[in-house]
């Protein structure tokens, strides 16, 4: 099925899903509310790898929309390694007048530490030009330059620039200028050439680019996106992704040394443990729920971890520094481990040339177990990796391994069984009880939203639940712990409600949930009413789920029909349901088993997704009718 993010405002809130927008016909031009009268971008690299980049762009606003987000821009740097300058700011009205930005117009903000000392996590700074006086029918123009006054990694530089199909440009100009003996890689795309010149030691290379009309977006899906399928190009110094690892690790690795501090706390840790994957696990389990997550987005810092004793007395750190702490807490216990470079994004494939916005996460690799595990999660249980950390490529920092990939969920490891009692009285109200058992990633999606539930919250939590539902009644719930970092989740939830279908009298009701859960049957066919062709690969996942319900309807009800069996197949799918009627007892059995494997899928398994799922909403849909 597709994958599914499990929150807790999906889970416990029940918010309804926003509906898509349905599909362009074919070559249909796309609706405009900007466009890009001019977009020219020059990246400049220094011999001692430092660089420039200037920006000089105009853009007009055609449509009311667009009012809000063009009258300003932006420029996001480091201030320990960068230089933001503004050259042009201005608006030139429909009437042809152009209006510069005055300088009060600019505003810069600043992350600084407590009383002006020196920032801990990020030294960013943000400066933002409001542009004067903008109006639909205006053009607003921006032009600034950026100096990095010291490389993110030594003697490297890599950049990706792209082009989104769906923008107007009418004028795109790139060009790249570096030393002529610098051996570099260079991928570029639907980008038409314009100069090729060498002079002085240095190389310039210059491209243009247009879409005057372009067509209408018919993609709805960006769960897998791969910007090597759009125009634009990448220029990157690596030879490969090993190198990016190796560069990374040569200070990243050195921070992992196991010190008099880390000895003593691995030894603390893991006292209790009888074996090595034991002491791993406890050594895991402490790092992912001890240390809580800070960005580092100092200069450097977004690419080298900080020190551990720093990350140990602040109890902080980012992906970086939760890896570097757990290598070296394993290393004290003479347990092998390095650290792997992956995308926790939408990106499942690495690029033709080697660049470094490629990779944006740090996770841990313990080759003895052959096993990935990401502590910067603070609810994944040892052995488990969050959902965008799984079937990624990672770049091992030690035993570099080419097509690496990290694991994706095996079928059967994630699994929902409800057991739905329901008594249903003379005077159409109900009581009931449900028992839900889970593991996997649903198990932590709940165990994630739960964590964060005060008690007024787990008091009203079935009062809430029925109110969602459009119910009024009362109840209790029970969970097992939220705070376990384990990869099960049980919990029971006791109610009654009144009007739950109409009686005394002639009726019918819909078999469904009467309380939440993270993966109910009919969650796996929310692609069967959707008409909208998947044209690109799309994020999927497995899993099952088993529903039990029990209805013991009062001996004044009859019960005239029940939905039919049914069991249905497809390739990667199967369902199975059961109504059996037995006196004044109906015990109903569904059961869905989705086996995909790997958690990206070609348009052809949505293609068996909808088939499927349409077949089995109308046993979903069939109602049991009484009188």
């Amino acid at each position: 099925m597709k994958a599914r993010l499990l929150h807790t405002a999906a889970l416990f809130m029940l918010t309804l899903p926003a509906s898509a927008a349905s599909a362009a016909p074919a070559e249909e031009p796309a609706e405009l509310y900007t466009r890009l009268e001019r977009y020219h971008v020059k990246y400049s690299l220094n011999d001692d790898y430092t660089s420039a980049e200037t920006h000089d762009w105009a853009m007009k606003v055609l449509k009311e929309k667009a009012l809000s987000n063009a009258k300003e821009a932006s420029i996001s740097y480091s201030t320990s390694i960068e230089k933001a300058e503004v050259l042009s700011a201005y608006t030139i009205k429909a009437d042809g007048r152009r209006i510069e930005a005055p300088k009060s117009n600019y505003q810069v903000v600043t992350n600084t530490g407590n009383d002006k000392d020196a920032p801990v996590y990020s030294d960013r700074t943000t400066l933002t030009v409001v542009f004067p006086e903008v109006a639909v029918g205006d053009t607003v123009g921006f032009s600034y330059k950026l100096t990095q006054t010291e490389p993110m990694f030594p003697k490297h530089y890599s950049i990706v620039q792209y082009f989104n199909r769906g923008t107007a440009y009418d004028d795109v100009k790139i060009t790249l200028d570096y030393p002529a003996a610098l051996a570099a890689q260079l991928d570029v795309r639907e980008l038409t050439p314009v100069a090729s010149t060498e002079k002085n030691g240095r190389k310039e290379l210059s491209w243009s680019f247009t879409t005057k009309v372009p067509l209408k977006n018919k993609r709805r899906d960006y769960s897998v996106y791969d910007v090597d399928t759009l125009p634009g190009l990448a220029f990157s110094t690596f030879k490969s992704y090993a190198d990016i690892a190796q560069a990374y690790g040569a200070r990243a690795t050195p921070k992992a040394a196991v010190t008099g501090e880390v000895q003593a706390l691995a030894d603390q840790i893991a006292k209790d443990q009888k074996t090595p994957r034991d002491t791993a696990r406890a050594l895991y389990d402490w790092v992912a729920t001890n240390i809580t997550y800070a960005g580092n987005c100092i200069g450097t810092g977004a690419v080298v971890p900080h020190d551990i004793s720093f990350i140990l007395k602040n109890k902080m750190g980012d992906c970086k520094d939760h890896a570097t702490l757990l290598q070296a807490l394993l290393a004290a216990k003479k347990i092998e481990s390095t650290q792997a470079l992956i995308n926790a994004g939408s990106s499942f494939k690495l690029a033709k040339v080697p660049v470094v916005s490629r990779v944006n996460h740090v996770i841990n690799y313990l080759p003895a177990f052959d096993l990935f595990l990401d502590s910067t999660s603070s609810t994944t249980p040892f052995g488990m990796l969050p959902y965008s950390s799984q079937d990624k490529p990672a770049l091992l920092v030690d035993g570099f391994k080419e097509g690496l990939k990290t694991p994706a969920a095996q079928p059967g490891s994630n699994a929902q069984t409800m057991k739905t009692r329901i008594k249903i009285n003379d005077d159409g109200s109900v009581t009931g009880s449900v028992d839900v058992a889970t593991k996997g990633e649903y198990a932590l999606g709940l165990r994630n939203g739960l964590r964060g539930a005060g008690k007024e919250t787990m008091d009203d939590m079935v009062k809430n639940v029925l109110k969602s539902m459009g119910h009024t009644g009362t109840g209790k719930f029970e969970s097992d712990d939220p705070t376990a970092l384990i990869n099960t989740l049980n919990y029971k939830a006791s109610f009654e409600f009144k009007n739950f279908t109409q009686f005394p009298g002639a009726g019918a009701f819909v078999i469904h949930p009467l309380f939440t859960s993270s993966s109910p049957v009919a969650s796996f066919m929310l692609g069967g009413s959707d008409d909208d062709e998947t044209l690109t690969e799309f994020s999927c996942s497995n899993g099952a789920s088993l529903e039990e319900y029990v209805f013991t309807f009062p001996k004044k009800m009859k019960v005239l029909a029940v939905p039919d069996n049914m069991t249905v197949k497809s390739a990667n799918v199967s369902y199975k349901a059961s109504y059996r009627l037995k006196g004044n007892q109906l015990t109903v059995t569904r059961e869905i088993d989705d086996r995909t494997r790997g958690n990206v899928c070609a348009p052809a398994i949505a293609t068996e997704y909808k088939e499927f799922s349409k077949k089995v909403l109308t046993n979903l849909k069939a109602q049991v009718v009484y009188k």
